[in-house]
C-alpha cells in the first residue's frame, strides 16, 4: 500500500504529472539566481558574500510553490475519505505524501543550486555548505509545507494564506542552514537538519488531524 500510496503522490507532484506545474519551483530558484546579479551589479566580491543567503531565500520561496495542490485537491476530491474506508490512516497517507512532496522538488533543486552557484560566482567551499545546508533543511521545509497545506486546505484563499504561514515557521531552518555559510564549522547544518527531523516527525499527525477535523467539521 505505501508503495502504491508513493507512486500516486509522485505522478501528482513530479514535474510533468497529471497535477501540473511541477517544474515551476525550479524554474522560479533559477530565475532569481539570474536576476539577483543584474540587481546588485556586477561586483563579484558582494555576489559572492552574499549568494549563499540568496540560494537559501529562493529555495524556501521556491518550496511554497506546491502546496496548493498538495492536499486541497484530493481531500475536495475525497481521496482521503476513500483512503480511511480501507483501512489507511491519515498519518500514513501524510508521511507517504510528505515523502513524495520531498522528492518531488529538494533533488531537482539540490541539482539546480550548482548552476546557480555558478552565476552568483560562489566559490566550492561555500556552494558545497550550501547543498549540505539544503539537504538539511529542505525536508523541514516540506514538512512544514505539508502541515500548512492541510490546515489551510478548507480555507478561503488557503494557498495564500499557507505561504504567508510557511515563511515565518521556516526562519529557524533558514538562520541555522543559511548561518552556517558565515562559520567555519557545520553546527548550523546539523541544528537545521535536528529541526528538520522534528517536523519531519511531527507534520504527518498535524496534517492528519487537520484532514480528520475537515471531515468531522
Amino acid at each position: 500500500m505505501i508503495g502504491v500510496l508513493l507512486r500516486r503522490d509522485l505522478g501528482l507532484l513530479l514535474p510533468g504529472g497529471r497535477g501540473g506545474g511541477g517544474v515551476l519551483p525550479l524554474l522560479f530558484f533559477l530565475a532569481v539566481a539570474m536576476l539577483y546579479p543584474f540587481a546588485v551589479g556586477p561586483d563579484a566580491q558582494l555576489l559572492a558574500r552574499t549568494g549563499g543567503g540568496v540560494i537559501w531565500v529562493a529555495a524556501l520561496l521556491a518550496a511554497i510553490l506546491p502546496l496548493e495542490k498538495l492536499v486541497a485537491g484530493d481531500m475536495e476530491a475525497g481521496v482521503f475519505d476513500q483512503l480511511h474506508l480501507r483501512g489507511v490512516s491519515e498519518e500514513l497517507a501524510m508521511a507517504v505524501r510528505l515523502l513524495a512532496h520531498w522528492l518531488a522538488f529538494a533533488p531537482l533543486l539540490l541539482l539546480a543550486t550548482l548552476p546557480a552557484a555558478a552565476l552568483l560566482g560562489l566559490s566550492g567551499e561555500t556552494t558545497r555548505a550550501v547543498l549540505l545546508g539544503l539537504l538539511a533543511g529542505t525536508p523541514g521545509l516540506a514538512a512544514v509545507g505539508l502541515a500548512v497545506a492541510a490546515l489551510t486546505a478548507t480555507l478561503r484563499g488557503g494557498a495564500a494564506l499557507a505561504g504567508l504561514m510557511v515563511i515565518p515557521l521556516a526562519v529557524p531552518i533558514l538562520i541555522f542552514g543559511a548561518g552556517a555559510l558565515s562559520t567555519t564549522g557545520e553546527g548550523g547544518i546539523a541544528l537545521a537538519a535536528a529541526i528538520s527531523l522534528g517536523l519531519c516527525a511531527a507534520a504527518p499527525f498535524v496534517a492528519a488531524a487537520a484532514i480528520r477535523s475537515a471531515r468531522e467539521g
